[in-house]
């Protein structure tokens, strides 16, 4: 039985072994700031001001300022990925295919946005 479209789009490749230090490392801080969320989020507040797994307020206020950050990783390992594909020869209507985008005018959008934005960061503009 053939995959259908979205079944495709979502499947997700085992990861490459041959990834730079500099990419395991960004996957690997990304992975650490879920698993702190995860944490903060796993229980309510006790009487205490903690939750269930000993998280005091300082680490909802910590929490709260890991976003920008994360979302900064998320666009770089993007931006890297779209750029192998590219390299790979896969056609922007694929791409945009697999990030649940219609049109190949939309990923390639919003590649140059992800482009900008990271170049507004690298010059401190952002």
């Amino acid at each position: 039985m053939p995959d259908d479209a979205e079944t495709t789009a979502r499947r997700r490749p085992a990861a490459p072994a041959d990834r730079s230090p500099a990419d395991g490392a960004l996957a690997a801080g990304l992975q650490q700031d879920v698993a702190f969320l995860d944490t903060l989020l796993a229980g309510a507040a006790g009487p205490d001001g903690t939750g269930q797994h000993g998280v005091p307020d300082e680490g909802v206020a910590a929490a709260l300022g890991l976003f920008e950050g994360m979302r900064t990783a998320l666009d770089r390992l993007e931006a890297q990925v779209v750029i192998e594909a590219r390299r790979r020869g896969m056609e922007w209507r694929e791409i945009a295919g697999h990030q649940g985008m219609r049109s190949s005018q939309a990923a390639s959008q919003r590649y140059q946005r992800l482009v900008t934005r990271l170049e507004e960061i690298r010059q401190g503009i952002r």
